[in-house]
Formats: C-alpha cells, sequence, structure tokens
C-alpha cells in the first residue's frame, strides 16, 4: 500500500499565542485514536514554531543560513503525519477530516503527497 505524507500549514500570525484549545487538543486526540486502530497512522507530530528553525538554502553556487522566524512565509509547516492508505483519496479524507477538527478561527491547509518508493 502507497505511504503518504500530509504536512500541515498554518498561519503562524493568525494561530492562537497559546495554541490548540483543550477541546481541540481532544477531538484531534481521539481522531489520531481513530486513524492509529485504523491501521493506517504510521507516524506523527507537531513542530515548534519558525522561530525555533533555521533554513539552509544552496542558491547560485553558495550556501546561507538563516535562522527562523521566517517573515517573508505567511504559512509554515506546523506538523506533519506519514500514512499507509490503499489510495490518495483515503489520504485525502483523513486530512479533511483532521482539519475539520479546528475552530473557525484557524487557518490551517494540509497539503498529501505519496511518498516515492524505491
Amino acid at each position: 500500500m502507497p505511504r503518504f505524507l500530509t504536512m500541515i500549514r498554518i498561519d503562524e500570525n493568525s494561530a492562537p499565542a497559546e495554541g490548540p484549545s483543550p477541546e481541540l487538543q481532544e477531538r484531534m486526540g481521539k481522531l489520531l485514536e481513530e486513524i492509529t486502530k485504523a491501521g493506517v497512522m504510521l507516524e506523527t507530530a507537531g513542530l515548534l514554531p519558525s522561530s525555533e528553525g533555521t533554513r539552509v538554502t544552496w542558491s547560485g553556487g553558495r550556501m546561507s543560513v538563516t535562522d527562523g522566524p521566517f517573515t517573508e512565509t505567511k504559512e509554515v509547516v506546523g506538523g506533519y503525519s506519514i500514512s499507509q492508505c490503499k489510495d490518495k483519496a483515503e489520504a485525502v479524507e483523513w486530512a479533511r477530516r483532521f482539519l475539520a477538527t479546528h475552530e473557525d478561527h484557524w487557518t490551517i491547509t494540509a497539503e498529501v503527497r505519496e511518498i516515492a518508493e524505491g
């Protein structure tokens, strides 16, 4: 079965400073438990804010290293999951359900991409 990487992109400027509400954490926990019991979830994690990240770039034969936050970027990857699904449609459905756990004030996007094997 194919594996999929789902990147959760958030707008750090509009995300609540206190993070997810207890109710959101509960809804996420229930869904992640369901995905795991279904045998689909292989790995998942949230990421620290971009202010704690570093970008390493190779361009024009030169290397540059930039510490966060990355103000020129509106959306950043806030978390990820690796799942094994029967097809892309199933992976997209799990991503859709994950986004639907969030309250209306969140701006959040899931990018689902199949992992190239071999």
